[in-house]
């Protein structure tokens, strides 16, 4: 008997298989609870992320580095990734495998989703999208931008490695210019791979790049002053990710930053993220929810970002362009129910009574008065590139027409007026080349729901891409009158 009791202590001691109860509610989805239970989720801001930039500029590593600073990884994953990176003769690698998760994108080192992950700081919430670099996968890039609130472009600082991002044909180009039309409000440019030996934290390497990237990011729209901050980091030792980097190995560094040049007089990655300010989240507006993706779980749950209005437990909402009406069942914000979500929040949402085929990728929910669902726009747009075999773009130019979640090709039916780099505006235009400015009428194929850039912003953006190609950026400026 002794002997039992005695066990009995150490059991009680060591809490052997006595499963935490959070734990165990992670497969089975959450019961509805009384309204009263629930909480309107956690009042820090919530932010998203997209790392963005060419392939191999070190995004998944630096990432799965923040996860790792967070202590969103344990000790003991990180020594499996580094044992399975070394098998592979990839030592570097073992950070990126934190975001990396498929076996293609281990062998070859490339992401090729958008691998999402969350982390937190006293000041805020965030999510992590580690977007692709290579040019095959920029559709997936422009799913993972069209729902984030910053930016970081990380830029390979090594010889050779910055140049061929940024030449015809590179990805950071591509994606900087991206992110703008998508709506991406900050943009922090992380000079990343400062450790390496062909670099050393040389000062000198740091401004020529920065040099290069203040007219271009002018150029994507950016205002420099506002909203572009640089910094040196490197992604796979941390430093200036968490911590400040050492004085002893980079001493240019603190006086730069005391003295606010670079657009920054915070030292470090993450302190930088805690000190933006996101502005146009109206929680009184009305509600608009773009659908990034729909399953089954017992019922339809849509995801996607609240960009504005709040959306409660209970409320009906209309889903665009059908004009279906439904009921909210349930709301879980980072897969965790809540009774309402304020914008900015990345969510799942249970509709009552929708089938799996009455929501679709592109679909808006809104909240009376809903959006419009158009099939011709008038719109303002840039011209950034053109395909090898059409150098002009005329009417009936056709493309595929990427709006917040929201694909569909389209067709240029009139060109109004376009204004060359000069400044020059010809009206009734025959035809647009690249670097102008067009005025233009596109109808696509089957109607959209979108609004003018004016009213919601996040609603009226879009890119045209043909041929793998960012073709035009552009904002929608008008839109058919209402039918009575």
């Amino acid at each position: 008997n002794d002997a039992v009791k005695e066990a009995t202590k150490v059991m009680d001691k060591m809490k052997i298989d006595t499963p935490s109860p959070a734990s165990a509610t992670k497969s089975t989805p959450p019961a509805p609870k009384p309204a009263a239970e629930l909480k309107e989720g956690d009042p820090r801001e919530h932010l998203n992320l997209v790392f963005i930039g060419h392939v191999d500029a070190g995004k998944s590593t630096l990432s799965g580095n923040i996860l790792y600073l967070t202590d969103n990884v344990d000790k003991r994953t990180i020594e499996r990734y580094e044992r399975e990176a070394k098998e592979r003769n990839r030592e570097s690698w073992f950070l990126a495998f934190i975001m990396d998760t498929n076996e293609e994108e281990r062998a070859k080192g490339k992401t090729v989703e958008v691998g999402r992950a969350f982390f937190e700081t006293e000041a805020k919430r965030y999510t992590i999208m580690d977007a692709p670099g290579h040019k095959n996968y920029v559709p997936n890039m422009i799913m993972g931008a069209s729902q984030a609130d910053v930016g970081i472009l990380v830029i390979s600082a090594r010889k050779g490695e910055f140049e061929a991002g940024f030449d015809r044909g590179g990805q950071s180009r591509e994606h900087a210019m991206l992110a703008k039309t998508l709506g991406v409000s900050h943009l922090i440019v992380a000079i990343n791979k400062m450790d390496e030996p062909t670099v050393q934290w040389s000062k000198e390497r740091f401004n020529e790049c920065v040099t290069k990237l203040r007219p271009f990011l002018k150029g994507c729209g950016f205002t420099i002053k506002k909203e572009v901050k640089f910094i040196p980091i490197s992604g796979l030792s941390g430093a200036n990710v968490k911590d400040e980097v050492d004085p002893s190995v980079c001493d240019w560094w603190r006086p730069s930053w005391k003295k606010g040049e670079n657009n920054t007089k915070i030292p470090t990655l993450m302190g930088l993220l805690d000190s933006l300010e996101i502005e146009g989240r109206d929680p009184e507006a009305a509600l608009r929810i773009p659908v990034l993706d729909r399953y089954t779980d017992r019922g339809t749950i849509a995801m996607g970002k609240v960009e504005s209005g709040v959306l409660r437990v209970g409320s009906k909402v209309t889903l665009m362009p059908t004009r279906n009406v439904y009921k909210i069942d349930g709301v879980w914000a980072n897969e965790i129910p809540v009774s309402a979500a304020r914008p900015g929040e990345n969510v799942l949402i249970k509709i009552s009574g929708a089938g799996i085929e009455d929501v679709r990728k592109g679909y808006v929910i809104c909240s009376n008065p809903p959006c419009r669902s158009v099939a011709k726009i008038i719109c303002q747009m840039a011209i950034v590139d053109m395909p090898e075999n059409t150098r002009i773009l005329t009417a009936g130019f056709q493309a595929i027409f990427h709006a917040h979640t929201c694909e569909e090709e389209c067709t240029v039916t009139k060109i109004f007026e376009t204004t060359n780099n000069r400044g020059v505006t010809t009206k009734n235009a025959r035809f647009a080349s690249i670097n102008n400015r067009v005025i233009c009428m596109l109808e696509v194929h089957r109607t959209v729901p979108v609004e003018t850039f004016g009213d919601f912003p996040f609603l009226g953006r879009f890119t045209l891409r043909t041929e793998g190609k960012t073709i035009a950026i552009g904002k929608i400026t008008k839109l058919p009158p209402k039918k009575p």
